[in-house]
């Protein structure tokens, strides 16, 4: 799937929704809950999620992978993990704030 930043995509497994924040240029084959992933608004039968992929998404954390440069923000969670094929995407660090010393 070619990801813009401002897609919306949602899950298959569950009640999990992500917008893309950054992507390359190459097909990605996102998934949640080990199946991939569709746009925002398309009719979905929920299945189950793959064993392996039930750790969870957290609405409002960034997820990224760091060998694609794909980062994921997370609107609506749900108990599946957002994945690139079968590599797990991370939970992308909050920047450090200067002190105000």
């Amino acid at each position: 799937m070619n990801l813009k930043p401002g897609s919306r995509l949602r899950s298959v497994t569950d009640t999990t929704e992500v917008v893309v924040v950054r992507s390359s240029a190459d097909d990605i084959d996102l998934r949640c809950g080990g199946k991939p992933m569709v746009p925002h608004g398309t009719d979905v039968t929920q299945v189950d999620p793959d064993s392996g992929f039930d750790e969870g998404t957290k609405v409002g954390k960034r997820y990224e992978d760091a060998d694609t440069g794909c980062e994921l923000l997370c609107t609506k969670g749900g108990p599946g993990s957002l994945s690139i094929g079968e590599r797990a995407l991370t939970l992308k660090d909050a920047k450090a704030l200067p002190s105000s010393d």
